[in-house]
């Protein structure tokens, strides 16, 4: 077992030593091309190696992450710094290679002065290290009473979407914490309290995982109902391209479970945002078309909250559960746990 950390250890290592690598030839090299087609094609390289990277990583938290922060985040972050867009162009506090990587290695987003149009006004802050203790008992009340054999499955899953969300929020919100402070900046948190939303567009568009719908928008979202305006009209331009985002989302979910199961996609993920999608589509469709109007957050909450998490246990998490994926995660938190109490004294 020992040997076996060990060499997961070194792969990540090396995994990283090549995104460097990759950094500095977009930085030195392909930042002088000219912006467009020329700097995107110059870049294929790396974002082949990023794509290939997770494989070299064995544990479902090493070849999450990386899958998450590189093959998805930073690729669609270079795509958009191929047309000198998004944030490696314009969230830079200064040019130096140093802040490039911060602000490409990692899922953050420098606050913009000012107020932001799409803040939720429903709130009930939770500090991260009181999330961090939430989720530590949950790990271990789980690694204790062996829980995944002892509850019942639907109360299993309602624990597993507690411990995504909780994962996401720390690992995002530790990396805020730490870059922000090398930059001296403040960040843009990357959730803004999901389990407060009152509507799906809520939701996915202004609590949940806020980096990764900035870069969809800005990637997928914008392009693609510009492009469609001109052809079917602004209203009918928008929801192709909703659903756009929601199946490239998808898409990046499936790439992302394949590096962490190594098993065979079987498209329920990308069925789940597909659902959210057309949902949303028809949520947005009755507030405007129709007149409907905001439901009272005390109904419209527990609605929302609870069809993400009844869709999730239809189709996001059976992939996790059938990988054995919740098995393996709590020996990572066992091997972490062995590894501190070995550079004890």
């Amino acid at each position: 077992m020992e040997e076996q950390e060990n060499g997961e250890i070194k792969a990540l290592i090396k995994v990283w030593f090549k995104v460097l690598i990759s950094f500095i030839y977009t930085y030195f090299i392909v930042s002088k091309l000219p912006k467009g087609k020329i700097r995107l094609i110059s870049l294929l390289p790396v974002f082949s190696v990023f794509t290939i990277l997770p494989y070299s990583l064995s544990t479902p938290t090493t070849a999450g992450l990386t899958g998450f922060f590189i093959t998805w985040l930073a690729n669609f972050k270079l795509i958009l710094f191929s047309f000198n867009l998004g944030p490696l162009t314009h969230d830079l506090p200064s040019k130096s290679f140093f802040n490039f990587i911060l602000i490409a290695a990692f899922p953050i987003k420098i606050k913009k002065i000012g107020k932001d149009p799409f803040t939720p006004t429903q709130k009930l802050p939770l500090s991260l290290p009181l999330k961090v203790l939430i989720y530590s008992l949950i790990i271990i009340a789980g690694y204790f009473s062996n829980y995944n054999k002892s509850l019942h499955p639907n109360v299993l899953l309602g624990v597993y979407c507690c411990i995504v969300y909780l994962n996401l929020e720390i690992v995002m919100g530790v990396c805020n914490k730490i870059v922000g402070s090398i930059l001296g900046l403040e960040l843009s948190p990357p959730f803004d309290e999901p389990y407060l939303s009152t509507s799906l567009q809520d939701f996915w568009g202004r609590r949940w995982n806020l980096m990764v719908s900035d870069v969809l928008r800005y990637t997928v979202y914008f392009p693609v109902r510009a492009f469609w305006e001109n052809h079917i009209g602004k209203r009918w331009a928008q929801v192709v391209a909703t659903m756009a985002a929601f199946v490239v989302s998808g898409l990046m979910h499936e790439l992302l479970f394949f590096y962490i199961t190594r098993a065979s996609p079987t498209w329920e993920v990308t069925c789940f945002f597909l659902l959210h999608g057309l949902c949303l589509v028809i949520e947005i469709g009755l507030k405007r078309g129709l007149g409907f109007g905001e439901l009272h957050w005390a109904l419209a909450g527990p609605l929302t909250v609870g069809f993400v998490m009844v869709t999730g246990f239809w189709l996001f998490f059976p992939q996790f559960v059938r990988n054995k994926i919740d098995v393996r995660s709590l020996e990572e938190v066992n091997a972490v746990c062995r590894f501190l109490k070995g550079m004890l004294p």
